[in-house]
Formats: structure tokens, sequence, C-alpha cells
């Protein structure tokens, strides 16, 4: 990840060009292609790390948690993901999928 050297911002790839992301700012500077080795950019990413939340997220294959009780259903196992919502110095949320009906909610530790 490269940041902006006006304004702090993320600064993303376009083409031989790495761009400012904050509008106001709109600084660019020339790719360098000797530091592609150090950054991940989003065309190298998979989506094996990606911690899905949202409503259609596929949360079959995930670890599973029998200590929560399904509140439409009563069953007590359920899929999660743990994500940072929060400051770092505050604890992650864990977002559940019900294992036997597929509702879905979230604990805040």
């Amino acid at each position: 990840m490269q940041f902006c050297d006006e304004c702090g911002s993320m600064m993303k790839a376009d083409g031989e060009q790495m761009e400012c992301t904050n509008a106001d700012c709109g600084a660019a500077t020339d790719r360098d292609r000797d530091l592609e080795d150090a950054f991940v950019t989003t065309e190298a990413q998979t989506d094996d790390d990606v911690i899905e939340s949202s409503e259609d997220a596929n949360f079959e294959g995930k670890p599973t948690s029998t200590d929560v009780v399904c509140d439409e259903c009563g069953n007590q196992e359920a899929w999660y993901t743990l994500k940072q919502t929060a400051s770092a110095d505050e604890p992650p949320t864990r977002f559940f999928k019900c294992t036997e009906c597929g509702s879905r909610w979230r604990e805040y530790n």
C-alpha cells in the first residue's frame, strides 16, 4: 500500500501512475515498478483471506462455534467469522450464521 506524500491518503494504481484517492488532493506520481514485489495490488489479491460479513456471504466451511444459541431456531451451532469493526485496541466482532436455519447475527465482545 502506498500513501500520498501530500495528504497521507491511500494511493491507487492507474496505468503508469499512482493517484491519490482523495478527490480534494489529486496528487499523482510515477509508478515505481521496482517496488511492485513489496506491495500486494488489488489485481494480485485473492479472496482467500477475505472475511465475509455481508447478507449473501458464504459461511459454510468456516469455523463453527457451539457456545451460541440461535434466537430463530434454538440451534447451538453456528459458523462464524471475525472482523475488526472498531479501533485496534478493541476486540473483534464475531459474525454468526446458524448451521440449521441460516439466521445471521453478530456479537460484540
